[in-house]
């Protein structure tokens, strides 16, 4: 099981170096766990950086894979992250989804670069 998280989303769709390698790790898409979180910001950068009709591709997509709603079991845990390891709220959700589906979280985020659980690849990675 591997989360993708939303910076790694969007190197592996515009094909940069960093997307490329993150597209060597992605499984297939039934052991993909999307937080709607992703989904969110998924559909605000594609519709304003490529379209609303590639976003609408990208959601569809995604929506083949296993979708993980913020529950308060989640928003809970999220909000540990967020005291413990100073991570922004959608960081922070994240990663309590991957914790609680333990799966391997795939992330650019410089804010991962050091942390265990995550699979950290910088976009300057080639």
């Amino acid at each position: 099981m591997r989360v993708i998280d939303t910076s790694a989303w969007i190197e592996w769709l515009i094909g940069s170096r960093a997307g490329k390698k993150i597209g060597g790790l992605l499984p297939e898409p039934d052991a993909w766990v999307v937080p709607t979180i992703v989904q969110l910001e998924l559909a605000k950068w594609l519709t304003r950086e490529i379209g609303e009709d590639k976003a609408d591709q990208v959601i569809a997509f995604s929506e083949t894979c296993q979708i993980a709603p913020l529950d308060t079991k989640i928003a809970l845990a999220a909000a540990e992250l967020c005291r413990v390891r100073k991570l922004a709220t959608a960081d922070a959700i994240v990663l309590a989804t991957a914790l609680h589906h333990g799966a391997e979280l795939i992330s650019c985020d410089a804010d991962f670069e050091n942390m265990p659980e995550v699979t950290y690849v910088p976009k300057s990675a080639g």
